[in-house]
């Protein structure tokens, strides 16, 4: 019997094909109950939904596909199959919801626009017919029905496990939900989770979230009946299913409190609702006291700091109340506080999963960067200083590293505040000194905090002085892995700061290349725990500032691969030390261009000159970029952008960024990197972040975007999101090759729709692509140029040509003289449509120049039969807007060209443009200014 979760599934993939839906199932439960990977979770639930669907049994296929939804809310099939199942219930109304939820995420399916038709029509033929009222008179009898199955514990299996699904589907309608209220349904959902059955009390649960959902004053009747500290000790229980859908109910209860989401409701039961700030207040209270209570397991500690970290601070700067942080700092400070001063390897630590303490300080940075003035900041400082020193106590050692963890914490949060805490008496003497201890766990919290505490060069300088000898001493000498790992990235990390390019030998003594595969050997061992492994990541992001190091990474698969799954975890040190080493390995980073005269003047003065390793050479770059590629990089870097944004730093993006421009640099790349996420996840880089992330995140975008199909590389409404990145790299600031590949995205994004042209013109391009038509360079020219071809289709720019006062036709109508071929033929495109679209233009452009008829004589002659087609197109235009116009371009040579051409044979190769000078001369004719004589 297989115990792969991931081959189970396999199996039960072809079962399905094989139309074996009973296998399929057992083969999905049996991976169901050994799987403990969320994601595969998901698949796995979505699929056994599909069995049942196929199987008729509708109700386990809503439960399974609400399974899925729950761990991924976005999840389009399970989102699609819950709908079906729903409608097979006769829940018409919640399958409308799911699937109107699957026409927002795809708005250009059919299959959804369809069935969104399908149930509107069914959904008011229902109510047409009287039977919404029906359904509601019944609706009591089903719950009470449901109720009794679910509690009789001699009740079948299969019946209760029905029952509850039901309930599930039914406490997500409102008017379900408010008759599972009304008869006494909370008590008996109390009765359901007190059952102590994990199966009845996740129904208990979800049915509870989807009666809140919505409705502030039945979640705060809910919330007062169940009492917050129930809630909190269900989330405490060591089930991750359970804590998670806990936490969901207490999260819609929030969201009920706060107002978000809850629709505009008038009568009585708005009118229980109690004061919200106070219940706000008691389920802040009970969430900061569950950050210290020892009955609490790992995995609820996490979901408390999760929903404070969700709820408390301000999603919008602007929005003037924090009193919520306020609050928290006054209240539980300390009580965060204590959970980064945890120490894992102590007998007295708290039950902790590997991301509590990091959440713990993304949420000290949150609630610090929530802080509006100096006062609040100020407040904050001397909380953390008083309790910080009440902890370092010379006499107890075991309570002084907690003190010490304290800081290590801080700096991994707030680290303005944390160099602050730094400069107080005696902690970075005690911190040297801690590294100098016999015990093991003395120099582990030690050896971390330097780390964290050298990144400001001040505070690098002093623990050079002091420290680095011990550092270089735990290095050699412990047997304990966690500890050599710290010291070696110690070392790395000061020898970076020590400011020589030799700061790596210099402090790690000995071979870079050694002590690299040391690190990717501590990175690929799964039995060392990943707060340990992630320092090896750490270690390599400096390592790889060596050429033979980062050149000999790459090819190490299995190190690439360990890399790129800890990447996934929520943890800004990490994020930015994968970031780190893969610039380190595309040499992405800045380099400054020597001047030859300068190189040789210090050879003269026997000063030392840096040279370029071989294996920075382009060649080299190249292959690892390819390497990089093949490996999954792109994946990796799309599941770091989605991380939280006090994980992801902007110093983090910019990073990403630069790596993402290195990857995009070869044009058959970018095919790769579209099909694995990568253009979705540039958009937000090129939006927020560094000034220079951004211009590198949007030359990428560029890069991609000029050579890619836009519905292909960012599908649905992402592609004019990109309009705007690709704008602002025409700004003159931009180097040459910004600019021109900006011009050639928006050249191919305003080829294809109306829509998208019209966006390109609200970003004000059109002055910017205007200057770039005056542009010496003819690269530029000629992008800007076919840029304006295309965007002339739009009526806006139309009327901004005929307009009074500007050059712009004048400008277009030169541009079709220049020999540049590439360039006439955009101009003579552009002319030859604004012509044919606005007539006004046809009289102005005979006045913007006194070589207007020899330009539009030597289009009609041109050798190139694409400029000479449209040369003929612009001819006709003029002859077909007026006849005293007309009159003009017949008195001229321009008829002698047009009988030339209009006379010629048949020829399939030019007939087009045969055809329309023959058009030119028969308009002519219509006008009576030539007889028709005069084409023999």
């Amino acid at each position: 019997q297989m115990e792969d979760p991931i081959q189970l599934k396999e199996e039960g993939n072809k079962y399905f094909q094989a139309s074996d839906y009973e296998k399929a199932v057992q083969s999905y439960t049996q991976a169901i109950k050994l799987n403990k990977d969320k994601a595969l979770q998901a698949v796995l639930y979505r699929n056994r939904a599909a069995c049942f669907l196929k199987k008729e049994e509708y109700a386990k296929a809503a439960s399974d596909a609400s399974r899925a939804i729950d761990i991924n809310a976005s999840d389009i099939k399970a989102l699609y199959r819950r709908s079906q199942a729903l409608e097979k219930l006769g829940k018409l109304d919640q399958a409308f919801k799911d699937a109107q939820k699957c026409a927002t995420i795809e708005p250009r399916n059919k299959n959804f626009q369809e069935t969104l038709r399908r149930l509107g029509a069914n959904i008011q033929e229902k109510v047409n017919a009287g039977g919404a009222l029906r359904i509601q008179f019944s609706t009591d009898m089903r719950v009470q029905k449901m109720f009794e199955i679910l509690l009789d514990e001699n009740s079948e299996k299969e019946k209760r496990e029905k029952a509850a699904n039901n309930l599930i589907v039914l406490g997500r309608e409102e008017a379900g939900a408010e008759r599972i209220f009304q008869n006494n349904g909370v008590s008996l959902l109390l009765q359901l989770i007190e059952t102590k059955n994990a199966e009845l009390i996740l129904a208990a649960v979800r049915t509870l979230s989807g009666m809140c959902t919505g409705h502030k004053a039945r979640a705060t009747a809910i919330l007062h009946y169940l009492g917050i500290d129930n809630i909190c000790m269900w989330m405490s229980v060591d089930n991750e299913e359970i804590s998670l859908a806990v936490c969901n109910l207490l999260q819609t209860i929030t969201d009920c409190l706060l107002g978000q989401g809850t629709e505009e409701r008038q009568g009585k039961e708005e009118a229980v609702v109690l004061d919200t700030k106070k219940d706000l207040r008691m389920i802040t209270m009970r969430l900061l006291d569950m950050l210290v209570s020892k009955k609490v397991s790992g995995q609820g500690r996490d979901r408390a700091l999760n929903l404070l970290n969700k709820n408390i601070p301000r999603k919008d700067l602007k929005d003037h109340d924090n009193s919520r942080t306020i609050f928290v700092i006054d209240n539980g400070l300390k009580k965060i506080l204590k959970v980064v001063g945890q120490i894992p390897e102590m007998p007295d630590c708290l039950p902790l999963t590997e991301n509590t303490q990091l959440t713990a300080s993304v949420l000290l940075n949150k609630l610090y960067d929530d802080l509006r003035c100096d006062p609040e900041r100020d407040n904050y400082r001397v909380i953390c200083e008083e309790y910080i020193k009440s902890k370092i106590d010379p006499q107890n050692m075991d309570k002084t590293l907690h003190a010490i963890q304290m800081v290590s914490g801080v700096l991994q949060g707030p680290f303005d505040l944390g160099n602050k805490l730094l400069g107080m008496k005696g902690v970075m003497e005690m911190m040297v000194a801690l590294c100098g201890s016999e015990r093991e766990i003395d120099q582990l919290v030690a050896v971390e905090a330097l780390i964290h505490a050298s990144t400001k060069l001040s505070r690098a300088t002093f623990i050079i002085s002091n420290g680095v000898t011990l550092l270089k001493e735990i290095y050699k000498k412990t047997k304990n892995e966690k500890i050599k790992i710290r010291a070696l990235v110690g070392l790395c990390k000061l020898g970076s700061a020590g400011g020589t390019d030799y700061g790596l030998r210099q402090f790690a003594e000995g071979s870079t290349e050694k002590l690299a595969r040391q690190c990717r050997k501590w990175l690929c061992n799964t039995s060392i725990d990943a707060r340990t492994r992630k320092w090896a990541v750490e270690g390599l992001a400096y390592l790889t500032l060596d050429a033979d190091v980062k050149d000999d990474f790459v090819e190490d698969e299995p190190a690439l691969q360990a890399m790129f799954e800890l990447a996934k975890t929520s943890d800004k040190t990490i994020l930015y030390s994968v970031a780190s080493a893969l610039v380190n390995c595309t040499n992405s980073y800045d380099t400054k261009e020597l001047v030859p005269e300068l190189v040789q003047l210090a050879k003269f003065s026997k000063q030392h000159v840096p040279e370029e390793h071989p294996k920075d050479k382009k060649d080299f770059v190249v292959k690892r970029v390819k390497r990089l590629l093949k490996a999954g990089v792109v994946s990796a870097l799309a599941c770091m952008v989605k991380a939280d944004s006090a994980i992801l730093t902007d110093q983090s993006k910019e990073l990403i960024a630069r790596v993402f421009l290195a990857l995009c640099e070869d044009p058959k790349d970018r095919g790769t990197i579209v099909a694995q996420g990568g253009g979705k996840a540039l958009i937000p880089l090129a939006v927020e972040g560094t000034e220079v992330g951004k211009i590198k995140a949007s030359h990428a975008l560029a890069k991609i975007a000029a050579i890619s199909n836009p519905d292909m590389a960012f599908p649905g409404e992402r592609v004019y999101e990109v309009v705007r990145p690709l704008v602002s790299l025409l700004n003159t600031e931009r180097d040459g090759l910004q600019n021109y590949e900006a011009l050639l995205g928006l050249t191919n994004f305003s080829g294809r729709s109306d829509k998208l042209r019209m966006k390109i013109v609200k970003e004000r391009a059109l002055p910017d692509i205007e200057n770039y038509m005056f542009e010496n360079h003819d690269q530029l020219r000629q992008a800007a140029t076919e840029c304006m071809c295309n965007l002339v289709v739009n009526k806006e720019v139309q009327e901004r040509f005929v307009a009074d006062g500007n050059d712009r036709l004048k400008l277009v109508v030169l541009l079709c003289g220049e020999d540049d071929e590439k360039v006439q033929v955009a101009a003579a495109g552009a002319l030859a449509m604004l012509t044919a679209a606005q007539k006004k233009l046809c009289s102005k452009m005979t006045e913007v120049t006194t070589q207007w008829l020899e330009i539009l004589q030597r289009l009609c002659l041109h050798d190139n039969m694409e400029v000479q087609h449209r040369g003929l197109v612009i001819a006709f235009n003029l002859i077909s807007a007026d006849k005293e116009l007309a009159k003009k371009l017949v008195e001229t040579e321009l008829l002698e060209i047009l009988t030339y051409i209009g006379k010629q044979e048949d020829d399939p190769k030019k007939q087009h443009i045969i055809n329309v000078a023959r058009d030119c001369l028969t308009r002519c004719m219509d006008y009576g200014l030539i007889k028709p004589l005069s084409r023999a």
